[in-house]
């Protein structure tokens, strides 16, 4: 009985977490995508207080969650959890004639990203880099094929090569997405797996990688 109880008690305060507009708008921002709380204010048009005072009791609630960039130390991005929400139903959608994955070196995240994407949606995907690598890192090649997936003749690329105007733009490296400002369409804020260079950091950058593809290929349509 205390067990039903507590869930009903952390759905109720879950929901009123989100009886606020502003809180609101704010999940529906991370629905997608991470974001500095700069960047938050920047798009509600909020004081920084009331920024951090509206991340502070979705924080509370265990709905969102901050990591340290790792590009500009002195800058977080925020993200929801996995369990946010969870029967709340976002409605953040768009379209794209093509999505354009994004990192620094083009030689890890944003190669398994667009390997990814083309295997999860009929949508064209493509990578870059702002500071391409001479050659797709060994470890992101072990990682896609132990899914199945296949990056043997895949090459960096630099984005100024490849970038069209009405790309869909996805940061997948927080120095990218630094480096390009407002340019990207949506950040997702997936640690380097190269610092490591272990099995294991390239998996949990390829799980990271395969859950924000199946959410944004959901609710991407062609356009």
């Amino acid at each position: 009985m205390s067990t039903e109880r507590t869930e009903i008690e952390t759905r109720a305060a879950r929901h009123a977490a989100l009886a606020d507009p502003a809180r609101l708008r704010i999940v529906d921002l991370l629905t997608l995508g991470d974001l500095s709380p700069g960047e938050l204010q920047h798009r509600l048009g909020l004081a920084s207080n009331l920024i951090a005072h509206h991340l502070g009791v979705l924080e509370r609630e265990g709905m969102i969650a901050r990591t340290r960039s790792e590009g500009d130390r002195r800058r977080s991005y925020v993200h929801l959890t996995s369990a946010s929400t969870e029967g709340l139903g976002p409605s953040a959608s768009a379209a794209a004639r093509r999505v354009l994955f994004i990192c620094t070196g083009n030689s890890a995240r944003s190669q398994l990203a667009a390997a990814l994407w083309r295997a999860r949606s009929t949508i064209p995907a493509i990578s870059a880099g702002t500071q391409p690598a001479a050659a797709v890192a060994a470890g992101a090649i072990a990682t896609a094929e132990r899914h199945g997936l296949d990056l043997a003749a895949a090459t960096p690329q630099h984005v100024a090569d490849v970038m069209a105007e009405t790309d869909f733009v996805v940061t997948v490296c927080d120095a990218a997405h630094e480096a390009l400002g407002e340019t990207g369409d949506l950040h997702w804020s997936v640690p380097a797996p190269g610092s490591a260079g272990t099995n294991a950091a390239f998996d949990a950058a390829f799980d990271e990688l395969a859950a924000r593809v199946e959410v944004l290929a959901g609710r991407l349509t062609a356009s």
